[in-house]
């Protein structure tokens, strides 16, 4: 009587459920290119002044190095 009783009822109907799943994707950023610092050029002779100009360009330079390199990481996240 236990087993009729199985048999009575109809087959679950298939349905198809859609579930999102983060998938980890390689990060794609190029190597970001370090340049030629402007102060890798002086020679203990230079005078003053050219090495503190030295020293104002090559920190612009620092700064837009990082720049880059935060663009690149930001870029992976």
């Amino acid at each position: 009587m236990l087993l009729t009783a199985c048999a009575s009822q109809p087959a679950p109907e298939p349905r198809t459920v859609r579930v999102e799943v983060p998938v980890p994707v390689p990060c794609k950023v190029g190597p970001v290119a370090v340049p030629i610092w402007a102060t890798a050029s002086l020679r203990q002779t230079d005078s003053l002044q050219t090495k503190v100009r030295a020293l104002l360009a090559e920190r612009l330079q620092r700064q837009g190095y990082e720049r880059q390199l935060v663009a690149a990481v930001q870029a992976c996240q």
